[in-house]
């Protein structure tokens, strides 16, 4: 029987206990549930609530529990519905009376709620770490091709001539806001919900700032409803979550796109790709596309836990049981995508020329053209109109922007002179990006060493 049975003179259903049952899941809550459970029997027996010696005992006996539980020789019952009332009954068998005690001043409404905080900062803290790695693994191949061309793109059309480093220090300050969302949220997380009870508090003297610090919390949470009511935070993980795995999607669709056959701008080693059962000849890049699809999941477990929480009275109700799932689910998926990505890059070769040739293309310094002419007094629209005459006609003569002659070019573009005619190539174009945050190598390089600095301290 459960372990509230008292007021009721049968037990439930076989088919509530399915329906309500959590321990299939939350059991691997069961590090924070122990370790919040020892913090609150210090704090009973320092405030004189229940006897020393069973102060003592419980702890043993939380100890002894942790240890069949981290060797996987804790037997479950469904009966007992949830990873609290699981281990507080083993407790109880292994101690006697004393494991009844464990439960004073506390609710599973406040318990749980402080499990899930405990669980969120360890996983918080797992997946900073994770962006760290993927970061470096993002730097690294960009130090390794550091002056590498490509072309840039907007609406996916070839745009300017870039640096490939430049590209992958993009993802690299993506993520860095990502990691700098999950520590802004960390402190959010990291306050005490256990002492709120129910819903009101307790009549008994906890001390609920000594087990704060037992359990290394930056505050408690000033009102016992919202201790138990809110899953704010876990809804401002997965939204960092969401955003994060955005980033990853993105960077996925840029790796599917050059690894294609249209692109060929990069190799990817066999043990990251995937062959076809079909076509024998068939290497895809299933890594970066599952990187993609499973994005949906995480996005899902927000959408689905927003759902559940919008039409919630105060205080606690049973929907928040759902709160879980998608949240274990979606820290899986994340950390998965990002140590899979973190070794996939590892793998990744340039195909250089075939790179530097598509940034060739004399038409992607079309804006230099429009710059110089700036530079020699003209208003933007104005040389921008002109350089688009200037390119419409190299187009309707079928030829490229750099084999069109003085003459020709001076035809839409009145005032240019022979140091136009030197200006289609790509190195130089990014050259002459040398400002904070451009594609010029001197730039790269300062970021290039900046994030060298940065990540070589973690």
């Amino acid at each position: 029987m459960p372990l509230w049975d008292g007021r009721f003179q049968e037990g439930p259903d076989a088919l509530v206990l399915r329906l309500s049952e959590s321990i299939s899941y939350d059991r691997r809550l069961y590090p924070f549930d122990i370790q919040g459970s020892m913090a609150h029997a210090k704090m009973l027996a320092r405030q004189g609530i229940i006897p020393p010696e069973d102060g003592e005992k419980i702890l043993q006996g939380l100890a002894q529990v942790r240890e069949e539980l981290d060797r996987g020789e804790f037997v479950f019952h469904t009966e007992m519905e949830d990873i609290h009332m699981n281990v507080e009954s083993r407790l109880t068998q292994l101690i006697g009376a004393a494991g009844a005690r464990l439960h004073t001043g506390r609710s599973r409404n406040d318990q749980i709620a402080t499990d899930e905080r405990l669980y969120l900062r360890h996983v918080d803290d797992q997946l900073q770490g994770e962006i760290r790695g993927f970061q470096k693994a993002l730097h690294a191949l960009a130090l390794q091709n550091r002056d590498a061309l490509m072309p840039g793109f907007t609406h996916l059309q070839h745009a300017q001539p870039i640096l490939f480093a430049h590209h992958l220090l993009a993802y690299v300050e993506m993520l860095e806001r990502d990691r700098e969302r999950l520590a802004d949220t960390r402190h959010r997380i990291n306050r005490l919900p256990l002492g709120a009870g129910a819903l009101a508090g307790s009549t008994l003297p906890l001390d609920r700032e000594f087990v704060a610090r037992e359990l290394g919390f930056e505050a408690v949470l000033q009102n016992s409803m919202d201790a138990v009511a809110d899953r704010d935070v876990s809804l401002e993980f997965l939204a960092d979550l969401s955003i994060l795995a955005m980033h990853l999607s993105r960077l996925a669709e840029d790796i599917i796109l050059w690894f294609s056959q249209e692109f060929a701008f990069v190799e990817i080693g066999d043990a990251f790709t995937t062959g076809s059962s079909l076509m024998p000849q068939k290497k895809n890049p299933d890594m970066a596309e599952l990187t993609r699809g499973k994005t949906g999941r995480v996005y899902g477990a927000l959408m689905g836990l927003l759902t559940t929480m919008k039409g919630l009275p105060l205080t606690y109700n049973r929907d928040l049981q759902e709160d879980k799932e998608g949240l274990f689910d979606a820290v899986d998926t994340v950390s998965l995508v990002l140590r899979t990505l973190t070794a996939m890059m590892a793998t990744v070769k340039l195909r250089r020329e075939r790179m530097e040739q598509a940034a060739s293309d004399p038409a992607l310094m079309a804006t230099d053209l429009a710059e110089a002419l700036v530079r020699q007094g003209v208003p933007f629209r104005e040389a921008h109109h002109q350089v688009g005459r200037f390119v419409a006609s190299c187009q309707n003569r079928g030829i490229t922007l750099a084999q069109a002659d003085l003459a020709l070019m001076r035809e839409s573009i009145p005032t240019a002179t022979e140091e136009f005619l030197s200006l289609f190539d790509p190195r130089h174009s990014t050259q002459a990006r040398n400002l904070l945050g451009g594609t010029a190598p001197a730039q790269v390089e300062a970021q290039l060493q900046r994030w060298q600095q940065t990540l070589s301290q973690e």
